[in-house]
């Protein structure tokens, strides 16, 4: 068990707000470049205007090459970092002017583009690279209206150049808007979706915080109450032994009836030091899915003597995995919290989902009230008001989420509440010699 959490640890992240970021600027780019190449083919063959097309053209192709490159740096297993992304728009800036430079300079109506890098840079970047970003245009800016190389107007053309120049700017403007429009609120919504992933691991950072200072007040309470215990079942074995309180045998049925009770305890105290690290050679066993679901069922009928469980085997082939005493305490959870609401009734369902396994548990109670179905594997999540109540599907949904999979909840059509555990076959499978550690 512990080597397949160790396993689950190491698996590649989640594809982060950089790597989208960086695709939204290749795509971006992708744009700009067939935008300046049908923009250069349509001045040039239609209009006639003559242009350095050879210079404009190696701009475009270092475009591509830069292009070319980031989608190689994406395929890293590698986090994009703000560096990257302040050279590839520093970059862009730099082809951006190359491109006015050689068409008409800042009298070029497409010069207001680098305002979108502008705005792209003050989303995308940290504070010191947005503002280099705009000291950076500014001074394009300044240079192109000085150095440049004009446009010259071929003979007997229909219009003026500022008339060109209007339309040009229009086309500008309305490009920019799109563009604004369609990246800037993709980039917002992938920044919004890292800071929920910040939030989530955050949160789960405080549950388990809160599931560590469970387990030692646990562990703490079941050393305490270990030699009390131990103390009881010697007295009760001596009053058992006496020739006295032999006369009376009510008094020895009492007395042996007290004896399973204290036995009952001294197991429970031993489960909970077992899922606490203590005796830690005991705690992983090798069995099957269909032996272990069986068995702690079993287990929960004979320990809550629960007459009214109805339990349907659906799993099909059985596979073997390695168990222990916290995923048998997540299941025990599931089933103390459909008892204690629905005592005429419990549905147990084993099933197998392609390559996860599936552990449902209905009811025949009131259901969950529309709160605790949006607050599901949160701590104190119950309708009851005694205190420390609401845990046991919270420590349910961490044991699953643990082991990479999921814990959901939902009411019935009709009356009732579904809770379904679900886990994948991969990490609770029997594999190698650690796996029992």
């Amino acid at each position: 068990m512990s080597r397949a959490i160790a396993s689950l640890r190491g698996l590649p992240a989640l594809q982060t707000a950089g790597h989208a970021n960086m695709l939204q600027l290749v795509e971006l780019r992708w744009m700009a470049v067939a935008g300046q190449l049908g923009t250069i083919l349509l001045t040039h063959v239609v209009f006639g205007i003559r242009l350095p097309m050879m210079a404009m053209l190696s701009v475009l192709t270092g475009l591509v090459i830069l292009n070319a490159g980031s989608l190689l740096r994406l395929r890293l297993d590698r986090p994009i970092t703000n560096g990257a992304l302040f050279g590839g728009l520093l970059l862009d800036v730099l082809a951006l002017s190359a491109q006015l430079y050689l068409s008409g300079g800042a009298t070029n109506p497409f010069v207001s583009l680098f305002l979108l890098q502008v705005v792209l840079g003050s989303v995308l970047l940290a504070s010191w690279s947005a503002w280099t970003i705009v000291a950076a245009t500014s001074l394009s800016f300044a240079v192109l209206t000085a150095f440049y190389q004009p446009i010259t107007l071929p003979a007997g053309f229909d219009r003026s150049l500022f008339a060109l120049h209007v339309q040009g700017m229009w086309v500008c403007f309305a490009l920019v808007a799109v563009l604004l429009v369609a990246f800037v609120g993709r980039i917002n919504a992938n920044l919004r979706a890292q800071d929920n992933r910040l939030a989530n691991v955050e949160r789960h950072a405080v549950e388990e915080e809160h599931i560590v200072r469970i387990g030692m007040l646990a562990s703490g309470a079941a050393h305490e109450l270990g030699t009390p215990l131990s103390s009881l079942s010697v007295i009760l074995g001596d009053w058992r032994r006496s020739r006295l309180l032999a006369q009376h045998p009510d008094l020895l049925n009492d007395i042996e009836e007290m004896q399973a009770e204290v036995q009952r305890c001294k197991a429970i105290v031993t489960s909970i030091l077992l899922s606490s690290g203590d005796a830690r050679g005991e705690q992983s066993a090798a069995t099957t899915v269909r032996s272990f679901v069986d068995r702690v069922v079993a287990d929960w009928i004979a320990a809550r003597s629960f007459a009214h469980a109805i339990y349907t085997d659906q799993f099909g082939e059985d596979v073997p995995i390695v168990s222990d005493v916290v995923l048998q305490q997540a299941v025990f959870n599931m089933l103390d919290n459909a008892a204690e609401y629905s005592p005429q009734r419990v549905e147990i369902a084993l099933t197998r989902d392609d390559d996860d396994v599936v552990l449902t548990v209905r009811d025949a109670g009131p259901g969950f009230a529309a709160h605790q179905l949006a607050s599901i594997g949160k701590p104190y999540n119950s309708t009851k008001p005694e205190l420390g109540r609401g845990m046991g599907l919270f420590l349910a949904s961490n044991v699953a989420r643990k082991l990479d999979g999921s814990l959901t909840a939902r009411n019935q059509p009709r009356s009732g509440a579904e809770v379904t555990f679900r886990l994948p076959l991969a990490a609770i499978a029997l594999g190698g010699e650690d796996d029992g550690e």
